[in-house]
């Protein structure tokens, strides 16, 4: 996971966007595409895909990359609802 104190905090609008997040996370952390794949029970072309900025990935997968990878997903509802 990344070092306590250097956080990133990015607003995605895309998948390509999370893709590039995720890819970027995985390698400041030295992990191989496999490696990640491995330890979030996904299957290594998922990870792939994911980097790649497929739209069409299954969210539960999605959820396990971002666990094991220590990345935080914050839902924030709109001004004004």
């Amino acid at each position: 996971m990344i070092p306590l104190g250097i956080k990133k905090e990015v607003s995605v609008k895309d998948m390509k966007e999370v893709g590039a997040f995720v890819a970027s996370v995985r390698k400041s952390q030295g992990i191989s595409q496999l490696e990640l794949s491995l330890a979030a029970d996904v299957g290594r072309r998922f990870v792939v895909e994911l980097e790649a900025g497929k739209a069409t990935l299954q969210s539960g997968k999605l959820l396990k990359v971002l666990s094991v990878l220590g990345i935080d997903l914050r839902l924030v509802e709109p001004k004004g609802v």
